[in-house]
């Protein structure tokens, strides 16, 4: 069998771009990449891919690097014509018959440009301030300094790319009269096993390699031509479009509520302290409400018809056999608006407009609370609310309502332990069992109490539960940290299943 020498071999393996690159450089040698562009009649995308595969073959060498360019602010351009301040500051002293004084300057010249001119004619040493006047340092001009230069170098070439007055540069950088950019520049070398197959290449005539099968090719039998593939080389990953984790749970958990019959209901962000508080009979000395808790806005609203129910019931119990929390209630703090603490003033608000049985509705969307930022708080989050009103539901069925969401969740095991809410009696929290942290407590639940419903003319009992959504998700996603689920992360984002 006859031996193939690296370089023949070579010559199987390029693709006609490359044979076009690596001849043009065979004459440039060393270039850059729009120059070889334009000698291997290639576009620069076409012509760097065939450049890095010639390099991986040991053919060329691209070499990187990065440089600092100089170009002139609109300030530095208007000095570069006008000269600059310290410079038509002397000029003008210099032109004067008497001794001029700061306060002759700013007669003459804006008093912002003064104050820059006398720093730097000190600091360049060519005037001093003695007793008020503005006294040259000798009797000759001063020189064009290194700033001067700079300016008029970039006036003429508009941009600069490397200079030896460094520090003058730096300090009209200071000055923000010149602004500096970093470049990266590639050149692109031949090696000499490129120079030598380039000389091969030129002695063969264009063998036409072939970069599509066809039926003819292949009962022809013509293999000599066809173009040679790595089936081993890594390709590259595509990274398909999907739904944001976060997102996808969030549709995961209606698409559960749908279909154990529940209606989504929606509702205002802002809210009057009425819907968000005190129909919910919270005290309106509840910590709950403090600024620290609360976003409370400078706007009012104004109350529903037949909120003195409500106010009853808060001051005296009502007509619900309740002693309620006694004192003055005051329409003026009920009247206030808030952004949303809870989906629970959607889900009341609801129910005191469709009090009539059966209803079964729940709400997911975002609340706003006071927290600092950390781990596991958030200023903003999704709540999950839901209520049932029939006269035959009870707590057991609470309990039932629960679990099966839960396991539809992929939760298999879930319990219950008393809880306390201000407006559910009896209250419980559910909690449910995940490997590594054991039990996990996820929500509150109860059933209204009538101080609740009374006022709003509900004569049946209500379930009612709320569930922080972002806290399934850490579960669910695995994550450890509250922010990552809002945060732009597209390598999180690209590396999430598609199911969890």
């Amino acid at each position: 069998m006859k031996a193939v020498s690296p370089t023949t071999d070579y010559t199987m393996h390029l693709t006609p771009n490359e044979r076009r690159v690596l001849s043009a450089l065979s004459d440039l040698k060393v270039t850059i990449p729009k120059e070889l562009a334009e000698k291997s009649d290639l576009n620069p995308d076409a012509l760097m891919q065939s450049a890095f595969l010639l390099e991986e073959k040991g053919l060329a060498e691209i070499r990187e690097f990065v440089v600092e360019t100089y170009t002139l602010s609109e300030e530095g351009k208007k000095y570069a014509k006008e000269g600059l301040p310290e410079r038509q500051i002397i000029s003008y002293i210099r032109s004067c018959t008497e001794s001029v004084t700061i306060s002759d300057l700013r007669n003459e010249f804006s008093p912002a440009m003064v104050g820059i001119s006398l720093g730097w004619l000190r600091r360049k040493g060519w005037a001093a301030v003695v007793d008020g006047a503005i006294v040259p340092a000798g009797d000759a001009a001063p020189r064009v300094g290194a700033d001067e230069d700079v300016l008029k170098k970039l006036l003429e070439e508009n941009v600069l790319i490397e200079d030896a007055h460094k520090k003058a540069v730096k300090d009209l950088i200071k000055r923000k009269l010149v602004d500096s950019t970093e470049k990266k520049l590639r050149t692109i070398a031949i090696t000499e096993e490129g120079l030598k197959l380039a000389g091969e290449i030129a002695d063969q005539a264009d063998v036409g390699e072939i970069a599509q099968l066809t039926s003819e090719i292949i009962r022809s039998r013509r293999w000599e031509n066809i173009r040679a593939y790595d089936i081993h080389a890594p390709v590259p990953r595509a990274y398909c479009a999907k739904i944001h984790p976060y997102q996808r749970l969030i549709d995961q958990m209606r698409h559960i509520l749908l279909e154990m019959g529940f209606t989504e209901i929606k509702g205002d962000i802002v809210q009057s302290s009425f819907w968000n508080f005190d129909a919910l009979f919270q005290p309106q000395d509840h910590p709950a409400r403090e600024m620290q808790d609360t976003f409370y806005l400078d706007s009012e609203a104004e109350l529903p018809e037949g909120y003195e129910r409500v106010r009853d019931v808060h001051e005296f119990g009502g007509d619900t056999g309740s002693t309620g929390w006694g004192g003055k209630w005051s329409a003026e703090l009920a009247r206030r608006e808030v952004l949303r603490t809870h989906t629970t003033a959607i889900t009341i608000r609801y129910l005191a407009e469709h009090p009539d049985p059966p209803r079964k509705a729940f709400c997911i969307d975002r609340v706003y609370r006071r927290e600092a930022i950390d781990p596991t708080h958030t200023p903003e989050f999704e709540q999950l609310e839901g209520v049932v009103m029939d006269p035959g539901v009870s707590f057991a069925n609470l309990l039932g309502y629960l679990v099966e969401f839960y396991h539809f969740m992929g939760f298999p095991d879930v319990r219950f332990r008393p809880g306390y809410f201000p407006y559910t009696e009896p209250s419980v929290e559910p909690e449910v069992y995940v490997e590594g942290l054991g039990w996990v407590e996820l929500g509150g639940a109860g059933i209204f109490r009538k101080e609740v419903t009374a006022p709003l003319g509900i004569e049946c009992p209500v379930l009612a539960w709320g569930l922080g959504v972002s806290r399934v998700a850490m579960l669910k996603l695995g994550l450890r940290d509250l922010r990552e689920l809002y945060q732009s992360d597209i390598d999180w984002l690209r590396e999430s299943p598609v199911c969890v």
